[in-house]
């Protein structure tokens, strides 16, 4: 360990949000990762596995709680949902280290609600209430405070930062909100699945989980119930494309009263006006995932359909930086005390 720096275990690093993680935390000035567990990979080098992170000298371990808890000061769990559950506890129990959770399994606060979705038991229910939705710009101050971070998914992140201004100034209407997101195939992991072959994405387009059946739903609907300070139901559906990264979510609403573009400038910029990863567009312009690619940015941009009476958001993040790992970092930033946007700078990747 480096004099001053906080020490960083990642259990679950070869998966695409693994690596990812590594990527950002290897040029982190205030941290130095001294852990990387793989059971798949263990004993192998890490450059091995993944060449673009560089020669570096860590090897791949399997994950042992007493070796992580000796000297880890903070550890990503980027591991399957129900993997997490069981691994937390003791790490907490054990330890002072902080935790910031990937998977699904503290995201949501309600027990029942998360078996139904996941159809597994919980296995640390009385965490659930200490657990905080880690996206910053909403639950910044309580980010501070924990020691428990449910890291948020990639499409609810593009689909609460792209609305949560209209929420909670209460400029739509709650019982009649459509989100259609598009998303690349990374989002669906690194392991091997048919529907992700190159010969089954590639130049093709589709939807999944039609019909309100994808477990982010309980995610995105416990979060603008919570904005809009009353139960919301939305109607989801996740498609994917033939990109490696990037999410675009259009989100189709309807205003409360009549309101100008240039009001609603007004509403997002004073939202957001302590949020260094947002960016407004400008009327007439729209925002593309090739404009955010890489980076822990979330662009969001806005149309009024005079026609139908609809205000149209259109929301886009990268599902690996601010839908995964860099929002992780995000979070590690703030509850350090750290500059939010420290290890996160790096501008979008074009083309």
């Amino acid at each position: 360990m480096k004099k001053g720096k906080k020490n960083v275990t990642v259990v679950g690093g070869s998966g695409y949000t693994g690596v990812e993680l590594l990527r950002l935390l290897f040029r982190h000035p205030e941290v130095e990762v001294v852990r990387i567990t793989s059971r798949q990979y263990a004993g192998k080098p890490v450059h091995k596995i993944f060449p673009s992170l560089g020669n570096r000298t860590l090897l791949f371990e399997d994950p042992n709680i007493k070796e992580i808890v000796k000297d880890s000061h903070i550890v990503f769990t980027a591991v399957p949902h129900q993997k997490a559950m069981e691994l937390i506890p003791a790490l907490l129990n054990q330890s002072k280290c902080k935790i910031i959770d990937l998977s699904a399994d503290f995201r949501i606060r309600e027990e029942n609600v998360y078996e139904h979705w996941y159809e597994v038991t919980h296995q640390a229910p009385w965490l659930l209430d200490e657990a905080v939705y880690g996206l910053p710009e909403i639950h910044g101050q309580e980010i501070k405070k924990a020691r428990l971070i449910g890291n948020p998914g990639c499409y609810p992140t593009s689909i609460i930062l792209g609305i949560a201004p209209l929420l909670k100034e209460k400029m739509i209407k709650t019982d009649q909100i459509i989100a259609d997101s598009k998303s690349g195939v990374s989002g669906a992991g690194r392991s091997l699945s048919l529907g992700s072959l190159f010969s089954e994405a590639g130049e093709g387009f589709k939807a999944y989980k039609v019909g309100g059946s994808h477990r982010h739903i309980p995610e995105i609907e416990q979060e603008l119930s919570l904005l809009a300070r009353r139960p919301i139901k939305l109607t989801f559906t996740p498609h994917l494309v033939p990109m490696s990264r990037g999410i675009l979510s259009t989100i189709y609403t309807r205003p409360l009263k009549k309101i100008s573009f240039r009001e609603l400038t007004e509403l997002y910029l004073d939202f957001y006006r302590e949020a260094p990863f947002i960016r407004l567009c400008d009327e007439g312009e729209w925002p593309t995932t090739l404009q955010i690619r890489g980076s822990n940015y979330c662009q969001i941009g806005w149309s009024l359909d005079m026609r139908t009476g609809h205000l149209i958001v259109l929301s886009v993040i990268d599902n690996l930086v601010k839908g995964a790992s860099g929002q992780a970092i995000q979070n590690m930033n703030i509850m350090y005390g750290w500059d939010e946007t420290l290890g996160l700078t790096q501008l979008p990747m074009y083309p």
